[in-house]
Parts: C-alpha cells; structure tokens; sequence
C-alpha cells in the first residue's frame, strides 16, 4: 500500500493511492495514520479492504507527513561508502547516531526555509525507515519484521551549525523544515529488496545526487538492531539511513542551498518530492 496524509498543515486525513494511481480517502476506514495502524496486523487488515469503495479526492491538495505522532526522528551519519569518500570520512566501524528533532518535519512539497545566518544549508536524499512494532534487543535476523515501511526523506543540514559549532550534530539538523518527509508511506510488502533502490535528487534541473541502497555501509536491518540496543523503537518513529555522494559539502568548489533554490528528490517505488528554498521569515 502507498499511505498518505492530505491536506492542509494539522488538518491532513488518511489516504491511499489505488492501484490505477488515484487518491481515495481512508477517513470512514481509520482515523489518521499513526501507530495504531502500523503494526503487521493492522496492515494486513487495511489492505483487506476493497479500495474501489473508497471515495476519490478531487483536485491536487497538499500532501502531510505520512505518519502522525513521530515520536523519535533518528538519523545515520555517513553510511554510504562513495559518500564517505567525497567527503575524505573514513569507513565508521558502527553506525554514526544523531537525532533530528520532531519539529523539524515538514510535508514532502512544503518549502525549506534557511534558518536565520544560514551559510552551509545542503541537501541528502536519504531512505526513510518507519517502525511499525516496538523494538528492543532485536536480532538482525528478525529485524525487518519489526518495520511498517519506507518512505523519502530529504535530511536537510546546515553544515556551519553541523560542524562549527561544538561536536553536536543534532544543532545542523533540527532547525524548522529541514526534515520533509513522504509523499507516501510504502508498506513494505511493497518493496522487493530494499538494499536495491535507486536515489536521486536535482538542484534546480541538475543532477546532484545518483545512488543506490547497495551501498549502504550498513543495511537497514543492521541499523534497526543496532538502534534497539540503545533505545526502544516504537511504532512511528522514523530512521533515515543516510545519503550517496553528490551533498553541496562534498562539491568542489562546495555549493549550498540560497533562497529561491528549486529541490526535486525520489526513491525507486517511494515517490518523488519537491521544495522551494525560502529565507526564512521574521519573527
């Protein structure tokens, strides 16, 4: 199933894409699509229902974070082996950890706004991991059982906040819209092999970023075992597992976002997202 929520900024609904591409309402089916319908049971009894009788939604409305209620937004840091490289990072012997706050998600069409005295605001195309059952002490081996789906996720960085300021990474990926996520939420019977998607993202028209999940460092069963020795992952929280090559910072010379950018970004099967880059606006 391709999930989503529509509409307007804290009034968006549940939804589905049909198989003939079409937007149908969930609304009369369940209430918003949170943790309560994440779970492999919940899933399996929501794909059970015969989406011609849902109603179709007119016209092209906005489209939300396909999860209400993320309670924990992880990042993984430098865990593609050609994006290290760009960048001159040794290989991470263990998965690189930060945490973007939850106020920093925005829909996947909404504009990213550059904070105040942005310098080095960049852009990463990263897969995005939904938690769909709670997670502790779990094995790799069965750690894909304890994921609802997958998702875009542009992990939106400002470079001099990242970097110059202290050694805290968190102060660089936090601010306001840097963490657009969707358009869907792919459940993951949907997806063949997820360490075989193909990621892209353009810069006004121009290529910037071409990867795949086959060169993650580390796989995404690997990170959800890894995460769950150190936290208890719950149903909505989501992981995105970091970027290929092609970020402004690995550039030479280097190149970073400026208000009036234009952003397009996708995963093979996941969709595609689109954002304007604004300044940011006074208080």
């Amino acid at each position: 199933m391709r999930l989503v929520r529509y509409g307007r900024p804290g009034k968006e609904k549940p939804g589905l894409f049909d198989e003939e591409g079409r937007l149908r309402s969930l609304a009369g089916v369940i209430d918003d699509i949170d943790a309560s319908v994440l779970s492999e049971k919940a899933l399996r009894k929501l794909a059970r229902v015969d989406w011609k009788t849902l109603p179709l939604v007119r016209g092209n409305p906005r489209f939300g974070v396909p999860v209400k209620g993320v309670g924990k937004f992880i990042g993984i840091g430098m865990n593609y082996s050609d994006h290290a490289a760009e960048v001159g990072a040794p290989i991470p012997p263990e998965p690189i950890l930060f945490m973007k706050a939850t106020s920093s998600l925005s829909g996947p069409d909404d504009p990213v706004q550059l904070p105040p005295g942005s310098k080095k605001t960049d852009w990463e195309v990263e897969l995005g991991v939904v938690i769909g059952e709670r997670a502790r002490y779990v094995s790799e081996a069965d750690a894909l059982k304890y994921v609802a789906g997958y998702c875009v996720v542009n992990d939106v960085s400002e470079r001099a906040y990242q970097f110059e300021l202290g050694s805290q990474w968190d102060k660089g990926k936090g601010c306001d819209t840097f963490g657009p996520v969707g358009p869907f939420l792919v459940t993951k019977d949907e997806i063949f092999d997820v360490q075989d998607l193909d990621l892209y993202l353009e810069l006004n028209g121009k290529r910037m970023q071409t990867g795949n999940t086959s060169n993650m460092i580390f796989t995404v069963a690997q990170i959800v075992s890894y995460l769950s020795r150190f936290m208890t992952l719950e149903p909505g929280d989501i992981i995105s597992t970091g970027t290929p090559p092609g970020v402004g910072f690995g550039r030479t010379p280097q190149r970073f976002l400026k208000k009036g950018d234009q952003l397009r970004l996708g995963i093979a099967g996941l969709g595609e997202q689109q954002q304007e880059v604004l300044a940011f606006p006074k208080p």
